[in-house]
């Protein structure tokens, strides 16, 4: 018969958790999937019960193999502070043990089998060094260093602006230039009344001289950057040629500077950008850009000498005698009459400047208009001897002038005894109409003639 091996359990409808008892080396299962752990009695009480109960296995009591986890995920303690169960976590620096090269096979040859060059790329940063042979290598900012002549220093946090005392002014909290110190802070110190008091100190309970500008060493050259405070971002260099530290006089000149161009009068300052101060209606402008002059601002002021091209005056009379000007010699007057000669159309006041006296005399008194001026246009000899040759106006000859065409050509033909006939006629032009076809004397041809209560005697009807 096969072998079997039971364990207690509590069922998945338990509570979680270890049992309350166990017997000593008595296992437990948890089936309650909160739970799902496997618990041993540990230990002997004497009266048939563990002294404790532990978790052997289960969920939360071993690590799963195949659980997947992230990238540079490591099982271990915690990254600092106390002991306590391992987790898995993020790989962290402290996580690395430090390695001397001498541990890592052929750690040396490798390295020197190889050319800076080829070890970082060209302009990867190097820090630290500072050539003190021929054959040592120098950064970039060494060299050029060297070829303008500057020896450079580490930076200072502050650079001083007026005399200080030293011992006092340079201790841990003290406020220089609007800088809190703190111990070991780089100070350059270059406007001291003793000039030789001047150069780089460490702040500390007793300030004292950088190493790098100590006591004794040659200044010549010596350039430092000002981080903070009213100098910063400005380079200053020593432009003492005999500076011996703390023996010679030590003078600091400004050498470079990212900001160090203050707006002075008529300039505005922003940032890095300068502009030009423009007093309102002052006369300076700004049109797309450019400055430019604006000859009616109200608030420009004094006056542009005659020499300039002004009239170096501020009134018309002032400016007329500066000029030369007097009125009535070298300006006519002012006259209305010439004022509205001015508004002339284009050419006639040339051509009235043309007119004598006397043609201009003709207009004098005239009393006709442009339309009856009109009236001579066309005339080509003198209008009173031709209206002198004219036949007066008269009614008759005004009824004649309608007569139908040709009538008044056949009047002209008649003679004076012949027009008399009509005058005093009483007939119409119906009475006068019946002479037409008469061939004789009509009166002579009437005497012939019976009256009308005549007598026929004598005649054969």
């Amino acid at each position: 018969m096969t072998n079997t091996i039971r364990i207690k359990k509590r069922a998945s409808t338990g509570s979680a958790g270890a049992p309350t008892t166990l017997a000593p080396s008595e296992l437990a299962f948890n089936e309650n999937v909160s739970d799902l752990k496997l618990y041993y009695g540990f230990g002997d009480t004497g009266n048939g019960q563990a002294s404790s109960i532990i978790a052997i296995g289960g969920s939360g009591a071993f690590f799963n193999k195949t659980d997947t986890r992230t990238p540079n995920t490591i099982l271990s303690g915690p990254t600092s502070g106390s002991a306590a169960a391992p987790t898995f976590r993020s790989l962290v620096a402290a996580d690395i043990p430090s390695i001397t090269a001498d541990k890592v096979s052929n750690f040396s040859d490798t390295v020197t089998a190889f050319r800076l060059d080829q070890l970082a790329s060209a302009d990867n940063p190097v820090s630290g060094v500072v050539p003190t042979a021929d054959a040592h290598f120098a950064t970039k900012g060494y060299v050029d260093s060297q070829s303008e002549g500057l020896d450079v220093k580490q930076s200072c946090k502050v650079g001083t602006t007026a005399n200080i005392t030293i011992a006092t002014a340079l201790n841990n909290n003290d406020t220089l230039d609007g800088i809190t110190l703190l111990t070991g802070d780089r100070v350059l110190v270059k406007n001291q009344s003793t000039a030789s008091e001047n150069g780089i100190y460490i702040v500390g309970a007793t300030p004292a001289r950088s190493d790098d500008l100590a006591a004794g060493s040659n200044a010549a050259g010596a350039f430092t950057f000002v981080e903070q405070g009213t100098n910063a971002d400005i380079g200053f260099v020593c432009t003492s040629d005999v500076a011996t530290v703390g023996t010679n006089n030590l003078a600091f000149s400004t050498f470079s500077s990212s900001g160090n161009v203050t707006a002075g009068n008529g300039l505005d300052k922003s940032g890095n950008t300068l502009s030009v101060d423009l007093k309102a209606n002052g006369g300076l402008v700004i049109e797309s850009t450019e400055v430019a002059v604006d000859l009616a601002a109200s608030s420009i002021t004094g006056t542009l000498a005659v020499g300039d091209g002004g009239t170096g005056s501020t009134s018309a009379s002032a400016a007329r005698t500066a000029l030369g000007l007097a009125i009535g010699t070298n300006v006519q007057a002012y006259d209305a009459d010439l004022d509205n000669l001015s508004g002339c159309q284009s050419g006639a006041s040339a051509a009235l400047a043309l007119l004598t006296s006397t043609e201009v005399g003709i207009l004098d008194g005239a009393t006709l208009n442009t339309t009856e001026l009109n009236y001579v246009d066309g005339v080509t000899s003198a209008i009173q001897t031709q209206l002198d040759a004219k036949q007066a106006s008269d009614a008759d000859l005004t009824a004649l002038s309608s007569c139908q065409t040709g009538a008044a050509a056949a009047l002209a033909l008649l003679t004076s005894t012949e027009v008399a006939i009509l005058d005093g006629a009483t007939l119409s032009t119906t009475e006068l109409n019946y002479v037409d076809g008469v061939t004789s004397a009509i009166q002579t041809q009437l005497d012939t003639k019976l009256t009308a209560n005549s007598t026929l005697d004598g005649g054969t009807f």
